[in-house]
């Protein structure tokens, strides 16, 4: 039988280039998987004309769904949900509601883009709040994923237990990986060490029946010490950034190195595949695509700054997602480690409102 053909709803008009990078970007991939289609929401005449471009003519692979609206980088929340009810962000988002697509993707406001998909489809039974995860690349030859990256700035021990089930979820969804290992960020390995909040979120862990490795510090994220590192979303977005930014300084240094003489050049030249396999590792392009785990249907945000290859890395990641179950995959899990923890008799607070949440 023939399998279903995977829809995803994209934005766009969302990201730094719009248009140009996202169309062409849904373009280029739909041509290597015949089994995906997408829903292109925004405005319909500069969404004709980039396709023309493209010399397109496919019409089976593509549906214009119409948007009036964009939100833009600065636009606070506020006007977002309220203000631009049919922004391109607002309708990719409606169709995973409505079931038209099995998945949406966007490049814009990141606050903006979690506050419509939480408003719109809602969170999963047993989970609080949406965290974003992405993954790392680590000194292992694979990825550390990592949540929360910012949805959730201030969290309690059950929210970090919640990312925890998320973040095991996504794993084996994506890559495959049965009873994935969890670690804990912390200022140190030590059960002693860490705030009250983390302390706690340790024992639950502990007794959630997860594979939880214990505490992690900041070098064992490249390291790939554990599949999975949980923290609040004001370290994570901490962590992300300054490992972004380490990147490119060594890539800056490495080349001004090279060109600073004719005798480097050489050796740059003599160096360049080795180089160039080093770059491709750590190219946080291949990488783009953060989930937005405990929804009621996938989203997935990209960089802002993202180019024609990588927005296309981020609707693999969508199509991963949807191929391999992770909407069912997280509901399952968060469903099983409740019972889990009914029958070990460990008490799980009723969950609360005390995150600072600055999406509310």
């Amino acid at each position: 039988m023939p399998t279903k053909k995977i829809r995803i709803a994209v934005d766009c008009m969302g990201g730094d280039v719009g248009v140009p990078v996202t169309v062409s970007a849904a373009w280029d991939f739909a041509q290597r998987y015949s089994d995906t289609g997408f829903l292109l929401t925004g405005n319909e005449a500069a969404i004709r004309r980039q396709l023309k471009v493209l010399g397109c003519t496919r019409t089976d692979w593509f549906e214009i769904l119409p948007a009036s609206e964009v939100v833009l980088m600065d636009d606070s929340v506020e006007v977002a949900l309220r203000r631009k009810k049919d922004s391109s962000m607002r309708v990719a988002v409606q169709a995973v509601k409505d079931g038209l697509a099995d998945a949406c993707v966007s490049s814009g406001n990141t606050g903006a883009w979690m506050a419509i998909s939480r408003y719109v489809l809602k969170t999963l039974d047993g989970i609080d709040r949406p965290a974003i995860a992405t993954s790392i690349p680590n000194q292992k030859g694979g990825a550390t994923t990592m949540l929360d990256l910012g949805a959730n700035v201030d969290c309690s021990a059950e929210n970090l237990l919640q990312f925890a089930i998320m973040g095991t979820a996504l794993v084996t969804a994506l890559y495959g990986r049965q009873q994935p290992t969890v670690g804990l960020l912390n200022i140190g390995e030590e059960i002693i060490k860490g705030n009250e909040v983390v302390k706690h979120a340790a024992e639950l862990l502990r007794a959630s029946g997860l594979n939880f490795y214990g505490n992690v510090e900041g070098d064992d994220i490249c390291k790939g010490t554990v599949d999975v590192i949980v923290c609040d979303g004001f370290v994570g977005n901490v962590v992300l950034k300054s490992i972004e930014g380490l990147a490119k300084m060594v890539s800056t240094m490495m080349r001004a190195e090279f060109r600073s003489n004719p005798l480097s050049m050489v050796s740059g030249l003599i160096a360049w595949p080795v180089l160039n396999r080093f770059r491709s590792k750590v190219d946080n392009r291949r990488y783009n695509g953060a989930a937005l785990l405990g929804l009621r249907g996938i989203v997935i945000k990209s960089h802002g700054s993202a180019d024609r290859y990588a927005f296309g890395c981020a609707l693999q990641r969508t199509r991963e997602a949807v191929h391999n179950g992770l909407l069912e995959g997280t509901s399952s899990a968060v469903h099983l480690l409740r019972q889990r923890l009914q029958v070990a008799a460990v008490h799980l607070p009723k969950m609360s409102n005390d995150c600072s949440d600055p999406l509310a």
